[in-house]
């Protein structure tokens, strides 16, 4: 009986570590492939949760795959701390070991960035001079031209995801002390720009925007991804 429960434990054992292998190596060739689709510089990290890994494998269905991408690039515009999460995904075993993604489908790609405010400032109007998160909202310094006149001010403005970006509009003006009274309804016209970043890598669509101390914290989101139809 003792013979029988140490080759119990082995066996267990045995297992456990054939499933963190197996794990480890289909998660560095996520990375892999990805790294190539995206021209990345470099690999991304690659966490496929849940336990054990081989029964998902078998099953072919994943709950939960977490990508790390960091910093990412396209149309000379740049994110940081790219992250990409996988919910309900379906990769029959047999097309994973024959390289075949006509039937992967991911059921929803979340993927979240910050877009740094000197990315944003590259797209605004003359005259920005800064951008900083505030309890007011996002902070706009600068010096801007009111009737030919230059006049410094501090402008509020929302960001919000739209089908061509992320809109920045002024809601509010603080004219410098001393300073004329700028009309907000002339810095609209004048202030409000647009980043174009319409969507983040396996076609996830801005769905959320809001200012952080580094830059624009960016949500993004796709439905029913289908990898045969990625790029």
């Amino acid at each position: 009986m003792r013979a029988f429960l140490i080759l119990i434990i082995v066996l267990a054992i045995a297992l456990v570590v054939g499933d963190r292998v197996a794990v480890v190596m289909a998660q560095n060739e996520i990375g892999r492939k990805i790294a190539a689709d995206y021209k990345l510089p470099q690999q991304p990290s690659v966490d496929i949760r849940g336990v054990p890994f081989l029964t998902q494998a078998l099953d072919g269905k994943y709950h939960d795959i977490g990508i790390r991408v960091g910093d990412w690039s396209e149309q000379n515009l740049s994110v940081r701390n790219l992250d990409v999460t996988l919910t309900d995904v379906a990769a029959p075993l047999t097309d994973l070991l024959n390289n075949r993604t006509s039937n992967l489908v991911a059921a929803t790609a979340m993927a979240t960035a910050v877009v740094p405010y000197d990315t944003v400032k590259g797209y605004a109007p003359k005259g920005v001079e800064s951008m900083s998160d505030s309890p007011d909202g996002l902070r706009v310094t600068g010096t801007f031209s009111v009737e030919g006149i230059p006049v410094p001010a501090t402008i509020v403005v929302t960001v919000a995801p739209t089908d061509d970006g992320i809109e920045v509009t002024p809601v509010s003006v603080q004219s410098a002390a001393g300073g004329p009274t700028m009309p907000l309804a002339l810095l609209r016209r004048a202030l409000t720009f647009v980043v174009p970043l319409q969507k983040l890598p396996l076609g996830a669509k801005l769905t959320a925007i809001q200012p952080s101390a580094n830059g624009l914290q960016v949500t993004a989101v796709a439905h029913d991804v289908h990898f045969s139809d990625l790029p």
